[in-house]
């Protein structure tokens, strides 16, 4: 399968000591991350044939964010260069009763200012068989959702799959209503939706009824598909703190859900780790593997995305199989 991947890339600044507040921090450390380009690099990583599409302004940062993407094998041919800088973001991981906290600046960025007919997606899809796409990028401007329903539109219409992460920032919307209407055309044309519980809530006014995780996910499918036609992967996350929090996975298809074994994880990273179980779901999609073995493979992704540090990985899919089969002792291996 080859995959298109469409959405912002970021610089990510995060205090070199861990846990460290971003108050007191002297040093940062760089790297480059962002939604979509967490999937890409996760499942160029298990083999795929990816490719990223955005926007970068002509500076040294953007080419570092380049070089950041082509370590992987991501191929970049169809990044757009114009505009004035790169949106960045600033991370300080929580630790205990603190929580993590995230400071964005991407205002202005490149990929917010782009403007009609810069992506010819015609000749960027062809020949690919898959479109992934979140919900953030269409926040960021009303071009970016016009963009956005444009690549889902003639990504249909050349016979691709598409998966759509519902990902919803408060921060980037003044009106729910509105990300309700721009995620209500793309998912139109969508196979698969990725969310939780808070996005249905916050987006779609939808609460399940059920307290059993397993029938709320379940309700969360049913209204899926009903309303847009599409399957959906849930995660669902139980805190226990700002280091340690219980995680499960479902998959919903065809009216059917299909649950993951919970994995209780220490946490050292949680950013990017949602991404992690869209590119373990769409891995095993690929695969053609049980929706079972599927379902347990991305949670077991989702789960060893919180113990390293950064938003995108480098976990292969043994080391990922060998979570989603039990092996959670953490023994070391010589």
């Amino acid at each position: 399968m080859s995959l298109v991947f469409f959405g912002e890339l970021m610089l990510r600044l995060t205090p070199v000591l861990p846990q460290q507040q971003l108050i007191v921090a002297k040093n940062l450390s760089v790297d480059f991350a962002g939604a979509e380009t967490n999937v890409a690099s996760s499942l160029a990583r298990l083999g795929s044939k990816c490719q990223f599409v955005t926007k970068l302004p002509q500076n040294p940062l953007a080419e570092h964010a380049l070089a950041s993407l082509q370590q992987y094998g991501i191929t970049t041919d169809n990044i757009v260069r114009g505009g004035e800088r790169i949106g960045s973001y600033f991370i300080e991981l929580g630790c205990s009763i603190r929580p993590s906290r995230v400071v964005y600046d991407r205002a202005n960025s490149s990929i917010a200012g782009i403007s009609e007919n810069e992506f010819d997606w015609s000749q960027i899809l062809t020949g690919k068989t898959h479109l992934h796409l979140s919900g953030i990028l269409p926040a960021l401007s009303k071009q970016c959702a016009a963009e956005s329903i444009k690549a889902v539109k003639v990504a249909s219409e050349m016979g691709l799959t598409i998966s759509f992460d519902l990902n919803y920032r408060r921060s980037l919307w003044h009106d729910s209503g509105l990300a309700r209407d721009y995620f209500s055309q793309i998912l139109s044309y969508s196979s698969l939706a990725f969310g939780n519980a808070g996005v249905m809530q916050d987006v779609f006014a939808f609460s399940p009824k059920a307290n059993d995780s397993k029938c709320a996910a379940q309700e969360i499918g049913v209204y899926l598909y009903e309303h847009f036609g599409v399957d959906a992967a849930i995660t669902e996350r139980v805190h226990h703190s700002a280091n340690q929090n219980t995680l499960r996975g479902f998959y919903l298809r065809a009216g059917k859900v299909f649950a993951s074994t919970d994995i209780t994880v220490d946490i050292l990273d949680r950013l990017g780790t949602g991404d992690a179980f869209a590119a373990g779901m769409l891995h095993g999609l690929q695969q053609k593997w049980t929706a079972d073995k599927t379902v347990q493979f991305a949670n077991a992704a989702f789960a060893l995305a919180h113990t390293c540090y950064g938003d995108q990985n480098w976990l292969n899919e043994s080391e990922i199989m060998a979570v989603a089969e039990g092996q959670l002792s953490g023994h070391i291996i010589r």
